[in-house]
């Protein structure tokens, strides 16, 4: 078996070979590439014979695993960021970091890293592509406030049909009307190819499997989450089973606080910001419309605030709503609005084991709890504490 490096560039390719010979690694070859050269890399690597192949997950290595998939007995993705070796060494050149993947793939120590599937990549670009497009037509209201509030003329309503004929009419310099116009017709063309976009992705959720469809029905029954949303979260996390725990989802979308420990001590960090910057964002989105909307994280989120302040306890509600979610997803069940009803006012007030409840609805289910505190346990009658022997006896009779 031979054990191939690779590592890959816009333009350029760096291969090495690496053979395992009595337990020691050898290299028997090296090999450089241009990108456009395909022919020459399929014929390469058929002549090899039995083979591996190792190569960073990068923003284009999919056409370069397509190509060699059909030949390589196996093909592994390395996680860039868990390659310390290679993003720390004093010493690096495209042949080293070749090396330096094939060594490591000949002792099975890769750090791998997710592929997503054709579908799932097809929905990223979709999804990425409406949120692009979102943030220049946010770009280009702002650009014509800016021009109007430099004549005083700024109105709330300024993007709606009734606004559009107050920036007809506002007495503008032949220079910010020229920049006006310019920007009213890219943001029509903006707002054109949006709708385009969600067309598209209305057209590719219809032709979802029945899990994802079984997913997106999940989402549809949480509060303040809408197609948006839902098309964010199922992009962007890809096959959500392959996580193990809520920590992980936390982790992957950077909503995970960092820790750094020595000798004892321990400093609590931020967040990592690592993983999908898309998916955060509408965390947190989710998160502030929540907390407005809803009673019970509302009242999550006024705890927080009081003790970390507004941005931390948002970013808290936040990983908790995205541990939530993926609980949802994991078991399939649909969230119950049952949740944000308030309690009765004794049930908050008072603990469990209160020996004078106003509610007897505060000990159904702890009946154990209710004899030992003197109470009665028949719920066809009011609960009921007696003060003292006497009044147990006289209420006995």
């Amino acid at each position: 078996m031979k054990y191939v490096g690779v590592d890959l560039h816009k333009k350029t390719i760096s291969v090495c070979v690496v053979v395992l010979e009595r337990g020691k690694r050898k290299i028997v070859a090296r090999k450089r590439f241009e990108c456009r050269d395909e022919a020459g890399m399929v014929a390469w690597f058929r002549e090899l014979g039995k083979f591996e192949v190792v190569v960073e997950a990068t923003s284009s290595y999919e056409w370069f695993v397509q190509l060699v998939e059909p030949m390589a007995h196996r093909v592994l993705l390395a996680h860039p960021k868990k390659l310390r070796v290679i993003a720390e060494s004093k010493r690096k050149t495209d042949k080293l970091d070749a090396q330096v993947l094939a060594e490591f793939l000949a002792s099975d120590e890769i750090p791998l890293a997710y592929r997503p599937s054709p579908r799932v990549r097809e929905h990223r670009t979709l999804v990425r592509y409406r949120q692009y497009l979102q943030r220049r037509i946010t770009g280009v209201k702002n650009k014509l406030r800016h021009i109007l509030a430099r004549y005083n003329a700024d109105v709330p309503h300024l993007f709606t049909a009734e606004g559009q004929e107050h920036l007809a009419t506002v007495k503008l310099s032949a220079i910010d009307r020229f920049v006006a116009d310019e920007l009213a017709s890219e943001l029509r063309g903006h707002q054109e190819r949006q709708a385009k976009a969600n067309r598209e992705l209305r057209r590719f959720a219809a032709h979802a499997s029945l899990a994802e469809r079984e997913s997106r029905a999940v989402l549809d029954s949480i509060p303040n989450v809408g197609p948006v949303t839902a098309d964010i979260i199922l992009a962007e996390l890809g096959d959500w089973r392959r996580f193990r725990s809520q920590a992980d989802v936390a982790c992957y979308a950077g909503l995970a606080p960092g820790i750094r420990e020595s000798a004892g001590k321990a400093k609590q960090l931020g967040i990592t910001k690592e993983g999908s910057r898309l998916l955060r964002w509408a965390m947190v989105e989710l998160a502030w419309r929540m907390v407005r909307t809803s009673r019970k994280w509302g009242r999550h989120f006024t705890r927080l605030e009081v003790r970390v302040g507004s941005k931390k306890a948002i970013v808290a509600i936040a990983r908790r709503l995205m541990g939530m979610i993926f609980a949802l997803l994991r078991t399939g069940q649909k969230y119950s609005l049952a949740l944000e009803i308030t309690p009765p006012a004794s049930c908050r007030s008072n603990s469990p084991r209160d020996t004078n409840p106003s509610d007897r609805s505060c000990l159904r289910g702890q009946p154990r709890q209710a004899r030992s505190l003197g109470a009665g346990v028949n719920y066809g009658v009011p609960l009921s504490v007696p003060e003292n022997e006497e009044a147990a006896k006289v209420r006995v009779k």
